[in-house]
């Protein structure tokens, strides 16, 4: 079980630490994909009206990627109201203090402002435990920034298991991707509030303005300068996405003083366009679908409150014995 916020169109950082790895684990596993709209509240509360079109071009862009609605769950939060039902029975049994020392509680509160200090803030991640043991998810993909959110979730298991007296949940297990760090073309983590985001849908002239804009190894003064692949931004991208010929070529003659950054920068942009074009052609045609989207959500919330639904009297069940 895994989810996003709605936030928009996704860019690389999604597809390599999220997306790829849902692809994988759809083909195996029974998967249930959640867009998360009531967490987009938790720091989105005053933007509510961006929020519908925020989850259809995300979904767009889930489906562009290869996230199948036949192999796989797709459902939106909000239309399954037991998980916060489940969130509101979970909050009757777990300390505050659990939820106070959850490192990304201060931290954002740090970073965006007592605007955000709420009751749903703080209790953001038991929210995501329920969304997880709603569906009795075994396996969670996620980011090394969600970790602890994860720990607290098997914490709450433990809990809930030792008052009621039966075990009913799995405690759930991190799934970590191959990226679970992707830059953006400043070097920061690569998100849309920092603007520093390569967009899976961006069109081939906005891809090559955003490559001449990408921060590369800040050792490598001049064209003819020896280079440090390990920690530039280009090599980085060339490894997820360029040939193997093609990467081993880069890191021979970057660090060579061969290849110049601009040069490679060229070179990356076309990589990018070619293995996005699929994609983004594929989006364009989904976006024409106009019922698309509602039939989508409308069938995954079926299937996701069926589930829930069983799990949730299971719950019941073992309260009252």
């Amino acid at each position: 079980m895994s989810g996003m916020r709605p936030t928009g169109k996704l860019h690389l950082g999604h597809l390599l630490g999220v997306l790829e790895n849902w692809k994988k684990l759809q083909s195996n596993y029974e998967c249930f994909f959640m867009i998360a709209d009531w967490h987009a509240l938790t720091t989105g509360y005053r933007k509510t009206k961006e929020i519908p079109e925020n989850i259809r071009e995300m979904l767009l862009d889930w489906l562009a990627c290869g996230i199948d609605p036949e192999q796989s769950t797709i459902y939106l939060q909000s239309h399954v109201p037991e998980i916060a039902e489940l969130h509101l029975i979970l909050s009757m049994i777990i300390p505050v203090a659990w939820l106070e020392r959850v490192p990304s509680y201060k931290d954002q509160i740090q970073e965006l402002g007592q605007d955000i200090a709420t009751y749903g803030f703080l209790g953001y991640p038991m929210l995501q435990t329920a969304d997880i043991l709603a569906m009795k998810g075994q396996a969670v993909p996620v980011g090394q920034d969600q970790l602890p959110h994860l720990e607290l979730a098997r914490e709450i298991v433990r809990r809930f298991h030792h008052i009621f007296g039966k075990e009913i949940f799995p405690e759930p297990e991190a799934i970590l991707s191959e990226a679970p760090f992707v830059p953006g073309i400043d070097g920061r983590k690569m998100s849309k509030s920092y603007n520093n985001s390569i967009y899976i849908s961006d069109s081939p002239d906005e891809i090559r303005e955003k490559m001449k804009q990408t921060i590369t190894d800040p050792e490598k003064i001049h064209k003819n300068d020896p280079g440090h692949p390990d920690i530039c931004n280009i090599f980085f991208y060339h490894r997820f996405f360029s040939p193997k010929e093609l990467v081993d070529t880069v890191n021979r003659t970057c660090r060579s003083g061969e290849l110049g950054c601009v040069a490679d920068k060229k070179q990356l942009a076309d990589v990018l366009i070619e293995k996005l074009a699929p994609i983004r052609e594929k989006r364009k045609k989904l976006a024409t679908d106009h019922s698309l989207i509602e039939g989508i959500l409308q069938k995954g919330a079926k299937k996701a409150r069926n589930t829930a639904q069983t799990v949730l009297a299971e719950i019941k069940d073992s309260m009252v014995r």
